[in-house]
């Protein structure tokens, strides 16, 4: 077995105690972690491939994103000073357009900007399906296994068009039956259950204003028939609070409950508006949250109850969202906007502090994921999924606590990503695709989807 080690650096282990070391070592076996530890690595050890002076460095668990639109990729920058429903109204009759090729890009250039600042395991919520547009979650699955990033892919689902009240074009929808079948499909052929599975399928079914109570209900089943987990946004704007209310007499919250959508096998996007009784509700059944901070600015949503949701043990993870609602594409960045944006809620300078943060982005977010158990910390047995982090250059030069110039000095680079024990990120850089070739294929798509669209 080949040995990776790595040696002199910080370590922040994220683990159960939140174990630190100022000088430590991780020794990768295979595609587990071996050992962590104070000083340097164990003498002796046999099959060493790759010796890594830490100096200078932090170690930290890979970090774990649980929401995403990767196909938005393709539309940034557009509809800048919206609301979320004026946002939707904007850009579904682009989405509309999207077809097979211009997903495989978006993905591409989605996991790129996240796998080079420090992603190991990404997720995608893909829901726009226009009919004729080819195998659009099979593009974003080869996407993921061409980067070598670990890999949620939530198959989503809208059966609610524009002449049933929804948002989107009628032919960017499909039936409930339609939409179940190809879900269990994907399940059928690509879900894998195994400890240390590069690619998983949930059920995903889009927000409670673009399906009907009939696919979310049914939704739940299948998941639970078929053992995956549920997602899908949630109580994400007070729009969404008053429409629940009109439509079906309760809240976003009851409403979910009332579907079979509340339970440890579930997580939500967004959930800004919060009642106690919602998070009680949410405690009590283990259902899980994506904080999205980046874009529930951009779209003026609110600031979640993250301070509220964490004590009372709710899991709660970090999402980078779409990129035509965060630009941006990364989720370290996440790391500082969650810290920062909830400080200026009710709970002030005591919201968050930066260890917290990274528990969001690493722990937190594989418990959202239901894979605590494989990755989110640096334990021996666990998965190696794990990120060094330079932090000895100007950006960071007088911030003596590592995890607080991680959290809240610049954007920290990445000198080594492993995922499953392999490289995948080197000097900043992606080591399995073209960053490169990459940007222009999304440039290209980018173009021809907005060609499309305005020809219609």
């Amino acid at each position: 077995m080949h040995r990776i080690v790595i040696e002199n650096c910080a370590l922040a282990t994220v683990d159960a105690q939140d174990t630190e070391y100022a000088s430590g070592h991780v020794v990768v076996a295979g595609h587990r972690i071996e050992s962590v530890g104070e000083g340097r690595a164990p003498q002796g050890l046999e099959g060493v491939v790759r010796r890594i002076d830490g100096t200078g460095h932090l170690v930290t668990p890979g970090l774990v994103n649980t929401h995403h639109h990767f196909y938005q990729w393709l539309t940034r920058g557009l509809a800048q000073d919206s609301n979320l429903f004026d946002w939707l109204v904007a850009l579904y009759p682009v989405w509309a357009r999207i077809d097979e090729p211009m997903v495989h890009a978006a993905a591409r250039g989605s996991l790129a900007m996240m796998v080079r600042g420090g992603v190991t395991t990404a997720m995608d919520h893909h829901y726009v399906f226009p009919r004729g547009s080819g195998d659009l979650l099979g593009a974003e699955i080869r996407a993921a296994r061409e980067l070598g990033v670990r890999f949620t892919a939530a198959r989503g689902s809208m059966d609610l068009g524009a002449s049933d009240g929804g948002l989107p074009p009628d032919f960017a929808v499909e039936s409930a039956e339609d939409a179940l079948a190809a879900t269990e499909e994907a399940i059928d052929t690509h879900h894998d259950p195994g400890f240390d599975a590069m690619l998983r399928i949930a059920v995903a079914p889009c927000s409670p204003f673009s399906v009907s109570t009939e696919l979310l209900r049914e939704s739940a089943v299948l998941a639970r028939r078929k053992g995956v987990r549920l997602h899908t946004h949630g109580s994400e704007t007070v729009e969404e609070e008053k429409f629940c209310q009109e439509r079906f007499g309760m809240g976003p919250t009851d409403y979910f409950e009332s579907t079979g959508w509340l339970g440890e096998d579930v997580w939500m996007a967004h959930c800004v508006h919060m009642s106690d009784t919602d998070i009680q509700a949410f405690a009590r059944t283990g259902t899980g949250v994506a904080h999205c901070p980046s874009s529930n600015a951009r779209l003026a949503a609110g600031i979640a109850r993250v301070p509220d949701l964490l004590a009372a043990d709710v899991p709660v993870g970090l999402g980078v969202d779409g990129t035509a609602s965060n630009e941006s594409g990364e989720l370290h960045t996440e790391l500082r906007n969650a810290l920062l944006v909830n400080r200026l809620g009710g709970h002030r300078e005591k919201a968050l502090n930066v260890r917290q943060a990274l528990r969001l982005g690493t722990y937190g977010g594989a418990r959202v994921l239901g894979r605590q158990d494989e990755i989110g910390s640096l334990e021996p047995g666990k998965l190696a999924d794990l990120v060094l982090w330079k932090l000895d250059g100007l950006g960071h030069s007088s911030i003596a606590d590592p995890v607080a110039a991680l959290v809240l000095g610049a954007p920290a680079p990445v000198t080594l990503s492993l995922v499953n024990g392999a490289p995948v990120v080197e000097s900043g850089r992606l080591l399995t695709v073209d960053e490169d070739e990459i940007a222009r294929e999304a440039r290209t798509e980018a173009r021809r989807l907005a060609r499309i669209a305005a020809d219609d």
